[in-house]
């Protein structure tokens, strides 16, 4: 997805990006986290949080607008990935969250705990996290970390085009200006570096 997004912010060649799942499974559950037992030292996890917020940075830079058309379970790096498109709208059995707490006991990096406070606030994301709390769709929506709840894979897709529909047709400097001027408000929040937290 980083690499389409950095394509398509150097060629214009679309106008508004979906992002999306195959099937009604899961937008992204995450990362194989059998990859984690090959750390060997705390300097492992800073160079996957690195690499991680590398490919988030890429996806959120995107010069077109991203929509997250998200079904089923949206968890751990597919939640990121979710967190850093413009729009998220998600299926009635969607789930989202950070399981981290009782599966692999690690942190987010500073800028995602940034994005997921500007999105929910503080007080959700320590739901979120600490807890290891799933949000079910009505959740979501309520905290809104989507904007919209589509009652099945067919309804979300044509939501999602027509989205799109309406994004192509917008301004495009309107829109590249205001996601940059956005995404700065917010990096200041992440200026901090927590790599001895990591």
């Amino acid at each position: 997805v980083a690499d389409i997004c950095s394509r398509v912010s150097r060629t214009k060649e679309v106008k508004a990006l979906v992002i999306t799942g195959a099937g009604d499974k899961a937008f992204a559950a995450g990362t194989d986290i059998a990859q984690f037992l090959d750390f060997e030292s705390g300097e492992d996890g800073i160079a996957y949080e690195r690499k991680m917020d590398s490919t988030l940075d890429a996806i959120e830079r995107c010069a077109v607008p991203t929509v997250a058309a998200i079904a089923g379970f949206c968890t751990g790096g597919g939640a990121a990935i979710a967190a850093v498109c413009d729009f998220r709208i998600a299926t009635a059995n969607a789930q989202f969250g950070f399981p981290i707490a009782r599966t692999l006991g690690n942190c987010l990096s500073l800028a995602n705990y940034a994005r997921l406070a500007n999105l929910i606030g503080p007080q959700r994301v320590k739901e979120m996290i600490l807890l290891a709390r799933l949000f079910d769709a009505p959740t979501a929506l309520q905290v809104g970390l989507v904007s919209e709840v589509l009652a099945d894979v067919a309804a979300l897709h044509a939501r999602a085009d027509a989205l799109a529909a309406t994004l192509a047709g917008h301004a495009p400097l309107t829109m590249q200006v205001t996601k940059e001027a956005l995404r700065r408000l917010q990096a200041r929040m992440a200026e901090d570096n927590i790599d001895d937290l990591i």
